[in-house]
């Protein structure tokens, strides 16, 4: 088959821009609701739900609520990803804006384990799944939407806002319960945690309006006007993309261990750990996360240029042989080194994977079971180590306070991550409106994604 002709270059339109803004405003203020729930693991939840655990156990069993949403997020990958493929990409980015959105507020509504027993555990985990189902299909319906819509020449850079978005979330949440802290001990403990998860309820209305405002994916519109979208997007991608599917879910492996382990368990490690203060390590978060937004639109940028597969080689080589070295700078105990050993391990680590993230995980799949593929896969990629933070703080126990195995852990999800990237393939010039992936000849080293046909898959208009 012949290699599609690239597009000519096209200057972006108030359309894209208005796409750009909604997909970054939108996903930050989701995974603002995301994250928080992990800042409040770190520093309050095991306190209020478990009391009467030994405060090592307090620990674990707090981040292990935290991790039952990565559990229940490949589930709602492939659901609303089946919606995104089959209704539209925008009407179901709409509504796992409402269920995150909700989910986090109610648990700034829960009662503790003082007021109502063995409920309240329960009914955090159930919020915690809910935040989970609706995390579970953000980013690949945002991403989706902005990488059809953008031209074919930026797709990376405008992809790469969505990345931000998730950025904006982190510094956000961490941000709230950093002035949070200012009310004192007794007052965050009675009360001023739940702020940041009320807060939420406002912040759903500001999420819907930007995304309201934009247009459904010019991608997906053909595909209706052509009656091509696929009947069981579900099944095609696992039948008819395997290899990508794989790609997809070895690739993510990485980040999420890094992102929750150097945002969340560092927290814990640094106050319990290295005697510094909560104000000490929250800062190390803000700071690592500012310099990672500045430079999303840098990574993406690149990628436009020398490809996807670099930066993601790169990325997790580096984290690999950062991971021993971090934690030999934080335990100087000099906050200045602390905060500089964190933002190199996510400036150069983490920032690339991400940066490209949106964009490669597009390019997977075919427009048919696009947001499908890429919602599901990633997730599932997720679960591998979502975990981590229960993770980490279980072998920092096991190493008796000492941080080893905590860095081989990283070590151990990079390489995972790394074989993934070796697998893919360069999928910079491909045509993201075709049904299926067609990669131009010399397209770069890897294994070949499959491109089949699905003409029978098709529904009928």
């Amino acid at each position: 088959m012949t290699p599609p002709t690239p597009a000519a270059p096209t200057r972006p339109g108030a359309e894209l821009r208005r796409v750009v803004v909604a997909s970054l405003v939108g996903t930050a203020l989701e995974w603002y609701d995301f994250f928080i729930y992990g800042l409040a693991a770190a520093l309050v939840l095991g306190d209020l739900f478990f009391p009467n655990a030994s405060p090592p156990v307090r620990i674990l069993a707090s981040f292990a609520t935290f991790g039952v949403a990565f559990i229940f997020r490949p589930l709602g990958g492939f659901f609303f990803g089946r919606l995104g493929d089959r209704i539209g990409r925008r009407s179901t980015l709409v509504m796992t804006t409402l269920l995150m959105g909700f989910a986090t507020g109610i648990v700034g509504l829960l009662p503790t384990y003082e007021s109502v027993g063995v409920l309240a555990p329960i009914l955090l985990v159930t919020a915690r799944i809910c935040q989970g189902l609706g995390a579970g299909a953000e980013f690949g319906g945002a991403s989706t939407l902005l990488a059809e819509h953008a031209p074919r020449d930026r797709r990376a850079f405008y992809a790469s806002f969505v990345q931000t978005g998730v950025q904006v979330g982190l510094l956000a949440g961490t941000v709230a319960f950093l002035l949070v802290q200012l009310l004192g001990t007794e007052a965050m403990r009675e009360w001023g945690w739940r702020l940041p998860f009320l807060a939420s309820f406002v912040l759903i209305f500001v999420s819907l309006y930007v995304r309201l405002r934009v247009a459904e994916s010019p991608v997906f519109l053909a595909m209706e006007r052509d009656r091509t979208i696929v009947s069981s997007p579900v099944l095609t991608t696992l039948r008819r993309y395997p290899r990508s599917f794989l790609v997809g879910v070895g690739a993510h492996v990485c980040d999420t261990a890094v992102v929750y382990v150097y945002g969340t368990f560092m927290i814990t490690y640094l106050v319990d750990e290295e005697g510094q203060s909560r104000a000490v390590a929250l800062t190390g978060v803000i700071l690592f996360s500012v310099v990672v937004i500045a430079l999303q639109p840098v990574y993406g940028a690149l990628a436009d240029r020398v490809g996807r597969r670099p930066l993601n080689l790169f990325s997790v080589v580096f984290t690999a042989l950062f991971a021993v070295p971090l934690f030999l700078l934080v335990g100087t105990g000099q906050p200045v080194v602390i905060w500089l050993a964190m933002v190199t391990a996510m400036a150069l680590g983490f920032a690339p994977m991400i940066a490209v993230q949106p964009i490669f995980y597009a390019e997977l799949f075919g427009a048919g079971v696009r947001y499908t593929g890429f919602a599901a896969s990633r997730e599932v990629g997720a679960v591998v180590s979502g975990f981590s933070p229960l993770v980490a703080a279980a072998l920092l126990r096991a190493g008796g306070g000492e941080p080893w195995l905590v860095a081989g852990w990283i070590i151990v999800t990079a390489l995972i991550s790394l074989v993934a990237f070796l697998y893919s393939k360069e999928t910079r010039d491909i045509d993201i409106a075709a049904p299926t992936i067609t990669l131009p000849r010399g397209a770069g080293s890897g294994v070949d994604l499959p491109a089949p046909a699905i003409p029978h898959e098709v529904r009928a208009g």
